[in-house]
């Protein structure tokens, strides 16, 4: 049994999202923490402790991929997984090239979620 549960951090403008994936997450095992925005979370305390970024990629703003980049900017190296509702063939090839673990379009499912999440959290042990 883990002694102390990994932190994912989710940022979404979608109040719907911040109030219904914390919960989820819960319920897989996870501690969780929600943010309105990019801004929100660099100037948290969880910053540090974040094991997996679950991200929204448009938001007002600083964008989804803005934040991934000021995180590379300040050598934090916490996975991203990016969530959408964008319709963009060219939009998740662009974002795993820029480094992000998995991009996932809204609505996903429980399962696809869990199965990203496990995929970044054992390439981050």
């Amino acid at each position: 049994m883990k002694n102390k549960r990994l932190l994912i951090s989710v940022v979404d403008d979608d109040e719907s999202i911040r109030e219904s994936l914390p919960d989820l997450l819960r319920e897989f095992g996870y501690a969780a923490q929600a943010f309105s925005s990019g801004e929100e979370f660099l100037a948290s305390d969880d910053l540090a402790q974040t094991s997996c970024l679950i991200l929204d990629v448009a938001m007002p703003g600083m964008t989804g991929p803005d934040l991934q980049r000021e995180l590379l900017i300040r050598q934090q190296k916490i996975p991203v997984i990016f969530i959408t509702a964008q319709r963009d063939a060219t939009l998740r090839p662009r974002l795993l090239k820029l480094g992000a673990v998995e991009c996932l379009l809204k609505p996903f499912s429980d399962a696809d979620l869990l199965e990203a999440i496990n995929v970044t959290l054992q390439g981050n042990q």
